[in-house]
């Protein structure tokens, strides 16, 4: 049996080998997928220390989008198990390609996000909160009482009560989170010195060509990458291979 703190999520995680995976460990600091930690990213203007403390955040998650959102397992759920299931639920879903990604400013802070909507891309969230949902833990009353703090729409209370977090379904938003909040000012001044950084980076459609599988082992630790999964062929690309 895994460790009763132990915590576990389902990610996007752009290719290992991509530039864009690149830039979001450099950028953070921290590869989850190898343990590797980096000094800040030098960015003219902006003082090291304070690039530090604003990454601080995304920094313990690891780049990623959220899919699946942290969960302990439930009684009696093995890792090994969950681990079969997130590769059969990959196996049995196809690709996504979504628009290309854009630098924005989501609830304070800064994020790359699709430049439109992908419903295949919000169906496949949907759809791994929903299958995956056996091997959830009740999240524990302090969690949802300090979700519930932040001030919740009806729809978002339905929501942390049926899934155990308020930004699933209808309330999710596909992002790769990459500073921690910051105000007005300091926000937009960081989004026009990192912009020509990104844009070269997302100005191919987003592949989303596969899941990975992430394990906090306690809350003060740090998540770490333990397995990617690839996802079927979307049905256009199956098509042309026939």
């Amino acid at each position: 049996m895994d460790g009763a703190q132990a915590r576990y999520a389902i990610y996007y995680a752009p290719e290992p080998d991509s530039p864009l995976w690149r830039f979001g460990c450099r950028w953070l600091g921290r590869d989850p997928e190898h343990g590797a930690d980096y000094p800040p990213e030098p960015l003219p203007g902006f003082d090291a220390a304070w690039l530090a403390a604003i990454t601080a955040s995304p920094r313990r998650y690891g780049f990623h989008a959220t899919l699946k959102p942290p969960f302990a397992l439930r009684q009696g759920v093995t890792p090994g198990q969950l681990t079969a299931a997130v590769a059969r639920f990959c196996a049995a879903k196809p690709a996504v390609v979504a628009p290309p990604l854009g630098l924005e400013a989501l609830d304070g802070f800064l994020a790359l996000r699709p430049a439109a909507a992908c419903p295949a891309l919000d169906a496949l969230a949907a759809a791994c909160v929903r299958e995956l949902d056996a091997f959830r833990a009740p999240a524990p009353e302090a969690e949802l009482a300090r979700r519930r703090r932040a001030g919740l729409t009806p729809c978002q209370e339905r929501l942390l009560g049926s899934w155990g977090y308020p930004y699933v379904m209808e309330e999710f938003r596909f992002h790769l989170t990459l500073t921690g909040r910051l105000d007005e000012a300091s926000r937009e001044q960081l989004r026009l010195a990192l912009a020509p950084v990104v844009t070269p980076l997302c100005r191919a459609p987003l592949a989303v060509t596969g899941l990975a599988l992430y394990r906090q082992p306690d809350r003060g630790s740090p998540f770490q990458l333990l397995e990617r999964f690839p996802l079927a062929p979307e049905p256009a690309a199956a098509a042309r291979v026939k």
